[in-house]
């Protein structure tokens, strides 16, 4: 799979006709490169989706047809045509043409790819090889589980979109760490606690950062860095000012074929720095599930099998 650098680069040498000819690809390939490049809101994925699966009757609609059938507004297809690097609806409208007319004269077969549910899966196989790829020197994510589980309290940062990742990792981590604080709302909140927990000794923040990636989460990065917190950051891009703030990040790809983006790859690497958490101080581990399990089963948290 190409890093985010490559697939921006490729995605623009179709757009200035600089890349390979159009023929060796199929529409949808060659559609999806071209949706890829930039982060699409829900609404504009909604439109990728309709274009993608009907691009033979899409390329000759008009904007107004197009945004009924999409179920979006008029000014929304302006603004997808512009995201995705094209100057208005009629240069998009354009390509889509060409690339529509290269079918119906005899093109490429399209690719047996399944349904789009089954491609959107297929991404995120790709993401989690990738991720395989990463781990195969796995020192980084060892040394971070470290100090992770060194840091006294540990602060755990999702906002918006990234709430549900934090509070997963959170919740696995008060497992084995006795002092685990979560942070999912911004402004002042946030600040709040990022102060209080350097106050009380912390040491390190692990943030997470899911596109659409939010200001605000930039903004209490440079807060607990400011504070004199390092920062932890699993994202989804390797290069950008989340990663440039960080004192170490992990690029994890998302699954990005859906209209809401999919997290196999983010999941797995939180489990892989729980686990370098768990290995960095077992005996403190051991105490702490047993105890823990002591608890679960004289309240009777689970269902018994």
């Amino acid at each position: 799979m190409p890093s985010p650098q490559q697939a921006r680069a490729q995605a623009s040498a179709i757009t200035s006709g600089k890349a390979a000819p159009e023929a060796e690809v199929s529409p949808s390939a060659q559609l999806r490169t071209l949706f890829d490049r930039p982060r699409l809101s829900p609404g504009q994925r909604r439109i990728a989706q309709y274009l993608i699966e009907h691009i033979t009757e899409a390329a000759f609609l008009s904007i107004t047809d197009l945004a009924d059938r999409a179920g979006v507004s008029q000014p929304s297809v302006t603004r997808f045509a512009s995201a995705v690097g094209f100057s208005g609806y009629p240069a998009l409208r354009e390509k889509l043409q060409s690339i529509a007319l290269g079918t119906l004269a005899g093109g490429p077969a399209e690719e047996n790819r399944g349904n789009e549910l089954q491609a959107a899966v297929d991404a995120e196989i790709e993401n989690l090889e990738n991720l395989r790829r990463d781990f195969a020197d796995p020192d980084l994510v060892i040394d971070i589980g470290r100090k992770l589980s060194s840091s006294t309290p540990l602060t755990v940062l999702g906002l918006r979109i990234s709430v549900s990742l934090a509070e997963y990792f959170a919740y696995a981590a008060r497992r084995i760490h006795p002092d685990v604080r979560l942070v999912t709302r911004g402004g002042s909140v946030a600040y709040d606690a990022l102060l209080q927990s350097r106050e009380a000794g912390g040491t390190w923040v692990l943030a997470f950062s899911m596109p659409r990636h939010a200001q605000e989460t930039l903004t209490a990065v440079r807060v607990a860095r400011g504070a004199g917190l390092k920062v932890a950051l699993i994202t989804d891009l390797a290069l950008g000012p989340l990663a440039d703030e960080a004192d170490v990040a992990f690029a994890t790809g998302t699954g990005s074929r859906l209209v809401f983006d999919s997290y196999a790859a983010p999941g797995v690497m939180c489990s892989a720095l729980l686990q370098a958490m768990t290995d960095a101080d077992p005996e403190r581990t051991q105490a702490r599930l047993e105890e823990y399990e002591q608890v679960a089963d004289q309240h009777q948290f689970f269902l018994r099998d």
